[in-house]
């Protein structure tokens, strides 16, 4: 165990440590809210999700949920936490008095000795567990296989909010290229996430994501003769733009603070890759589709379960890049020849069915709910 990891287990020991002596004694009761979402500190997939569940579960039935970064005073709640990783910090501190859910959305021994060592010990802990969430059909296999109980396993969908996630009509397309000084003619596609080591500029790629087989597709799509414009956000994607300079690819590149701030950009798009090696979700799938915007991806996280072959993209099962500039050409030239643009509302119809709204309802049914009983 790594210097920081000791580091934080000995800070959650005391922050766990006086709560439960102080229940023991009777002194302390455990919140009036019943469940708590355990959530990363960082403004990024885990802390969105749930927030999104809050949201609508309050609508359910109020007051039952809050999201929290620290489950220290937990007593006799249901506590979920967002991730294994959050999951491992507290387990062998937070009080045993609790029914415990840990989501896993990622993550295989090939993937790193760090993510192996990690893995090995989610595994050990899982009889604390009182239920494991995943999102995908990919990863639920993968932790049937690793043993996980059927009967504590659930596979619940990451959500969309498909209010905010809309498509663009093609008057409104051309406003928003024409104020991100995209040319009309460009055959523009999205990357949205982070794909560098650390926090800083990212010339180390983070190959898990594969920004190395995004760049490679584009560079085979150029040579296909296409006008391929990259549409990027998200920190630390130092390594993507060094090489899509070196590659004279046109680009733009956003930082956003906001999730509402990626509508906009998503409406730009004529269509986005996943290329990554390794994904829970990703967010993006869903408020690509949700905006009517076809998705190329590799076979990871949640691909397919939501792309119809050829409707909604293309599931490319190899990590090659000419495969998946082959599948994206094959696509584009699907949108070209169409007699009409509705393409982009049969998209989005095939993703209404994973709005939060949806998801946090089977939240409700299949695990919140009966475990407060």
């Amino acid at each position: 165990m790594s210097f920081k990891n000791k580091a934080r287990q000995i800070r959650n020991k005391l922050y766990c440590l006086p709560w439960k002596i102080l229940y023991s004694l009777g002194i302390y009761q455990n919140s009036n809210i019943p469940i708590k979402y355990v959530s990363e500190r960082a403004n990024w997939a885990i802390k969105n999700i749930g927030q999104n569940l809050k949201r609508e579960i309050d609508i359910i039935s109020p007051n039952k949920i809050e999201v929290s970064t620290d489950p220290s005073r937990c007593i006799n709640q249901v506590v979920h936490f967002g991730s294994q990783y959050m999951w491992l910090n507290w387990e062998s501190n937070i009080s045993s008095n609790n029914f415990f859910i840990s989501t896993f959305f990622h993550g295989k021994p090939s993937d790193g000795e760090e993510v192996k060592i990690h893995i090995d010990k989610f595994l050990k802990s899982t009889s604390k567990l009182d239920k494991v969430i995943t999102a995908s059909s990919l990863i639920e296999t993968r932790l049937l296989d690793w043993g996980i109980d059927s009967k504590k396993l659930i596979k619940i969908p990451i959500g969309v909010n498909t209010d905010i996630f809309n498509y663009a009509n093609e008057s409104q397309k051309k406003e928003i290229r024409k104020s991100l000084n995209i040319p009309q003619e460009s055959i523009v596609i999205g990357s949205f996430q982070k794909d560098g080591v650390g926090w800083g500029n990212g010339l180390k790629p983070k190959l898990i994501k594969g920004p190395d087989i995004f760049i490679s597709t584009l560079k085979k799509l150029v040579k296909k003769g296409l006008p391929i414009f990259a549409l990027i956000t998200g920190p630390a994607r130092g390594y993507v733009i060094q090489n899509l300079e070196r590659n004279n690819i046109p680009y733009h590149h956003s930082f956003v603070t906001e999730v509402e701030e990626l509508v906009p950009l998503y409406k730009a798009l004529d269509l986005y890759l996943i290329t990554s090696r390794e994904e829970g979700g990703p967010m993006g799938l869903l408020e690509s589709t949700s905006c009517g915007i076809p998705v190329i991806s590799t076979n990871v996280g949640m691909a397919k379960d939501v792309i119809v072959d050829g409707i909604t993209g293309y599931i490319c099962n190899e990590f090659e890049s000419s495969l998946i500039a082959d599948k994206t050409e094959l696509f584009l030239n699907k949108i070209h020849n169409e007699k009409n643009n509705n393409f982009h509302k049969t998209i989005r119809k095939e993703t209404l069915k994973f709005d939060w709204k949806e998801v946090a309802k089977l939240h409700w049914q299949m695990l919140y709910s009966p475990l407060m009983q």
